[in-house]
């Protein structure tokens, strides 16, 4: 059976004016309750933001069983070493339920992180690449240099060489490093063929043994506000109209049966990463309902 995952709205304009942001671990618990896989975070430096990592932390601390991811974590906003302290600290204080899916930024929206973190736009896709392996050596326990430093011991996470770390992106760049060196793969494709083609790709390229979980990030309304709503919600988040955003990314609304529908044109999705396309906390919890997992 496919996992379901809810994405936070950890990021303005995600709640109303007045809202409190620390319903949102209100939201963590429900999605819990009602049998959801996992609970997930963005991450972004040009919007108002509730930090990624501090949220899981609270997260973890008010849940028992539900999975904790990112969707997805730039690590290019922080400093690789202390990251991995940081990373290999949830994941053991949560008893080993958390997901890494990482990214390297959008061209012509990220350019301006990247220049806020003092980190070039070039080189990025290697740059994060070489993050997740120095990651892994030393959640691994295995020695490593930085500028020419060896790296004190990190606190060993809950899992042996760390937690599961998934790529986002679906160009031919991303197939190919996922199939080579990343647990899972989580793109957005506005088209079922495209995601199917992608995940053809990355079974035919990967190293015998190697197994990458394939999930999807879905951006979902259901209910009777149809395309106008999903358009109030992309022109409030992204400044675009929906005619843009979904040209890029994969945004759904209508009943509970037709959302359905047409996530399962999908195939071989295993894990569902859902966010909702609504701008107050009211709203997000209302659709948490009309998402859970068996609808």
């Amino acid at each position: 059976m496919t996992k379901r995952g809810f994405v936070l709205p950890t990021t303005l304009p995600g709640w109303a004016d007045g809202e409190d942001p620390r319903a949102l671990l209100d939201l963590a618990v429900e999605a819990e309750r009602l049998g959801f896989d996992s609970v997930w975070v963005g991450d972004t430096l040009l919007r108002p933001v509730v930090e990624p990592l501090a949220t899981l932390a609270a997260v973890a601390a008010v849940t028992r069983t539900i999975g904790l991811g990112t969707a997805t974590l730039l690590p290019a906003f922080r400093r690789p070493v202390q990251a991995a302290h940081t990373l290999a600290s949830l994941d053991r204080l949560s008893g080993g339920r958390l997901t890494l899916a990482v990214g390297a930024g959008f061209p012509n929206r990220s350019e301006r992180e990247y220049a806020l973190s003092d980190v070039p736009w070039e080189r990025r896709f290697a740059r994060l690449d070489d993050t997740v392996a120095l990651w892994r050596r030393l959640w691994a326990g295995e020695p490593a240099l930085v500028g020419g430093a060896e790296v004190p011991p990190v606190l060993p996470p809950a899992r042996p060489g760390g937690p599961p770390v998934w790529l986002g992106g679906a160009g031919p760049s991303a197939l190919a490093r996922v199939a080579r060196a990343y647990d899972g793969w989580l793109p957005y494709p506005p088209d079922p063929a495209t995601y199917a083609a992608g995940l053809a790709t990355i079974t035919a390229s990967a190293p015998a043994g190697r197994d990458v979980t394939p999930a999807l990030f879905a951006t979902v309304l259901v209910g009777d506000g149809g395309r106008a709503a999903l358009d109030e919600y992309t022109r409030a988040s992204y400044g675009v109209p929906l005619e843009v955003a979904e040209t890029i990314q994969l945004l759904v609304t209508g009943s509970a049966d037709d959302v359905r529908k047409r996530l399962d044109e999908y195939a071989g999705v295993e894990h569902l990463v859902l966010r909702v396309a609504a701008l107050d906390l009211a709203t997000q919890r209302e659709q948490l309902a009309l998402l859970r997992p068996g609808t």
